[in-house]
């Protein structure tokens, strides 16, 4: 498969409150956020030419900011109407949205009380997470190596680009094992997530979720939640041991680029896509496309 480089790109990145081409969106090699992963970002969709949880996201990333120390030079209003801007700019009505807020280079060690805070927002058209056809029979998981630690070792609730090094180590893992994904647990031994969405499992009719104590609550998570609920269908939030996953007959990962994806597989485990998997994944993309009035 061919790939196109994220930097050599046509388009246009808002970058610090001007449109600058795609290409010449830059930072210096020696610039904070790349050396000390001081930066938070955050993932989002449109569809149809409405970003899904707009603000709710927005939102995230100044609190994300605030737990790294570092305050973002724009509202949340700007932030909001630069994302639906740049994908304006771009002619995209369906696509995927990255804002990202990092410290500049105006100091280089640990401490960098007087460092710029740049933002940034770039726009492309991503369809899927997964491949379709995983997809619809369900993807195959592994255990990950790394454990997602303690609140007491790391910001656990920004969506920080250094929680996510143990992520892309143990995809790329999953993937030279032939493996679609890895789930992680967590410092204690308890499922925790995937390493970019959360997980849900079914059994006798109820969803059984981690509770996200070390860990994001996603977005995609409270919809789905949301969603479940009004459906009638009992949510149970709690630690859930691995041994347990012998008990659960349906599994699947959320998140706002898996969106709702089925699990056939974590590990030893076998799971079967089920009536509630598949309706919930359809309510979804019923819901974000605002084909379907949330209850």
């Amino acid at each position: 498969m061919s790939l196109v480089p994220f930097d050599d790109r046509d388009g246009w990145i808002w970058l610090d409150g001007q449109f600058v081409a795609w290409r010449e969106a830059k930072v210096h090699v020696l610039t904070h956020g790349l050396h000390y992963a001081s930066s938070v970002f955050e993932g989002e969709r449109m569809y149809g030419g409405e970003i899904y949880k707009l603000t709710e996201h927005t939102q995230r990333l100044f609190q994300s900011a605030e737990i790294l120390d570092f305050e973002i030079p724009f509202t949340v209003a700007e932030i909001d109407q630069a994302c639906k801007d740049t994908c304006a700019k771009n002619g995209l009505t369906d696509a995927y949205v990255r804002p990202i807020a990092w410290r500049g280079s105006e100091m280089i060690g640990v401490s960098a009380q007087q460092t710029k805070i740049h933002v940034a927002i770039a726009v492309w058209d991503w369809p899927s997470y997964f491949k379709p056809e995983e997809r619809a029979k369900g993807i195959r998981m592994c255990w990950a190596k790394y454990k997602r630690p303690s609140p007491e070792s790391e910001p656990v609730h920004a969506k920080a680009s250094g929680l996510y090094m143990i992520c892309t180590i143990s995809k790329h893992a999953a993937e030279k094992a032939g493996y679609t994904d890895a789930m992680m647990l967590d410092y204690r031994g308890y499922v925790a997530e995937s390493t970019g969405s959360n997980v849900f499992f079914v059994k006798d009719g109820v969803l059984h979720t981690p509770t996200p104590d070390c860990f994001l609550n996603g977005i995609t998570r409270q919809s789905v939640i949301a969603l479940a609920r009004s459906k009638g269908v009992e949510i149970v939030e709690r630690h859930i041991k691995p041994e347990e996953l012998s008990t659960f007959s349906e599994c699947f990962v959320v998140g706002t680029a898996a969106e709702v994806t089925p699990v056939a597989e974590i590990g030893e485990y076998s799971f079967t896509p089920g009536k509630l998997s598949l309706e919930l994944m359809e309510d979804y993309s019923r819901l974000v496309r605002r084909e379907l009035v949330p209850a």
